[in-house]
C-alpha cells in the first residue's frame, strides 16, 4: 500500500512540475488560464463520472437484489421479473452513460482549446 501511495505521489509531483514548466514557457496569461481550465474540467469530469458510477452501481445492486428476492418468492414469474429487471438496469446504465458523455464534453469541447493546443506545441 505504501509503495502504491509513494509511486502515485511521485508521479503526480513529476506531472505537476512538467506541466508547470510548459505553462510558464508558453509565456502568457491565456496559456496559464487554459491550463487551469483544463485541470479543473478534468477533475470535474472525473468527480462527475465517479458519482454517477457509484449511484448507478447502488441502484443496479438494489434492483438485482429485489428481482432475485421476487424470483425466490415466486419462481413462476421469473420471466417477467427478469425482463423488467433488465429494462430497469438499462435505464440506470443510461444515466451513467449520460454522465460519461457530459464528462467527455467537459474535457474535449471547451473555449480554451486553442490555448491548450498551443501549450503542447500544436500551434506551431
Amino acid at each position: 500500500m505504501f509503495k502504491k501511495l509513494s509511486f502515485s505521489t511521485l508521479g503526480s509531483a513529476f506531472l505537476l512540475l512538467a506541466l508547470s514548466t510548459v505553462a510558464y514557457a508558453a509565456g502568457g496569461e491565456t496559456a496559464i488560464f487554459g491550463l487551469k481550465y483544463f485541470t479543473v474540467s478534468v477533475f470535474a469530469a472525473g468527480f462527475g463520472i465517479a458519482v454517477a458510477a457509484f449511484g448507478g452501481a447502488l441502484g443496479q445492486g438494489m434492483g438485482v437484489k429485489s428481482a432475485v428476492e421476487g424470483i425466490a418468492r415466486n419462481p413462476e414469474s421469473s420471466g417477467k421479473v427478469t425482463v423488467t429487471m433488465l429494462i430497469g438496469l438499462a435505464m440506470i446504465e443510461s444515466l451513467v452513460i449520460y454522465a460519461l458523455v457530459i464528462s467527455l464534453i467537459l474535457i474535449y469541447a471547451h473555449p480554451q482549446s486553442a490555448s491548450i493546443a498551443a501549450l503542447f506545441g500544436a500551434g506551431h
